[in-house]
């Protein structure tokens, strides 16, 4: 006995059709007439718009089918479309390569985004303006060394680094003093959470103060039938009812 697996059938060119649309398709090619595949076609067109209705909201729907009418036929089928035949090459384009960047970065702890800097501060055109863009790419370059290294960061070695990048044209004073920046981002969903936990407590006092002041009306009331004793007798004395076999207190 033989049995029919997929995986032993022809690979569905567009799955979201089906294996009937597919084999309907192939049965399309294999007719002698133009007429009969004329006619085959379009109601195979009408059952591919009933079976995907969301492409009814992209325009040109008919033409879209007709493509994918070609596309599942391999483009064997012959019939008189109403639009133009796709190109194999174009609906198979393959995506052109992207050309990784390669830079001979000198010091990678500085990142290549340091040396556009230091390209940018020698393009400043007054020696003043020039400065501040050199303090400013040391204070940066001060963060960029402490993401590797927490422990220890001189200012010295910063200049230092600033001037063999910089290939000599900025120096800075030896006793310059580096501010270290930090650029810290709380996460997305921080302030959200804090103004519901803040929401949450303030409910919760609320609440607390609620029930605290029902209580101690409570303990007062508590307090007052203690001190009138109960409801029975003078003085808070209670009474003693007779019964059967003994007395009920």
């Amino acid at each position: 006995m033989d049995f029919d697996y997929n995986s032993t059938r022809p690979k569905l060119i567009l799955a979201e059709y089906g294996r009937n649309v597919q084999n309907m398709v192939d049965y399309i090619c294999t007719l002698p007439t133009q007429e009969e595949r004329n006619r085959y076609a379009q109601v195979v067109i009408d059952m591919m718009g009933v079976l995907n209705p969301h492409l009814r909201d992209v325009s040109d729907f008919k033409h879209k089918l007709w493509d994918h009418l070609h596309i599942i036929s391999d483009f064997k089928i012959e019939v008189e479309s109403p639009y133009p035949v796709p190109e194999r090459d174009a609906i198979h384009k393959k995506p052109e390569l992207l050309n990784y960047p390669q830079h001979a970065i000198r010091f990678k702890h500085y990142g290549y985004t340091v040396e556009r800097m230091i390209e940018k501060a020698l393009a400043m055109p007054t020696p003043e303006y020039r400065d501040r863009m050199a303090i400013s790419v040391a204070n940066f370059m001060k963060m960029a060394y402490t993401t590797w290294n927490k422990d220890s960061v001189q200012d010295e070695h910063i200049i230092q680094d600033l001037f063999e990048l910089s290939k000599g044209q900025l120096r800075l004073p030896a006793d310059t003093v580096l501010t270290k920046l930090d650029f810290k981002t709380p996460p997305p969903g921080n302030r959200t959470k804090t103004a519901t936990t803040s929401n949450g407590a303030n409910s919760n006092n609320n609440n607390n103060q609620k029930s605290g002041g029902s209580g101690h009306s409570h303990g007062h009331r508590d307090n007052n039938r203690k001190f009138s004793g109960g409801g029975g007798g003078a003085g808070g004395k209670k009474n003693f009812v007779p019964r059967k076999g003994g007395f009920k207190r």
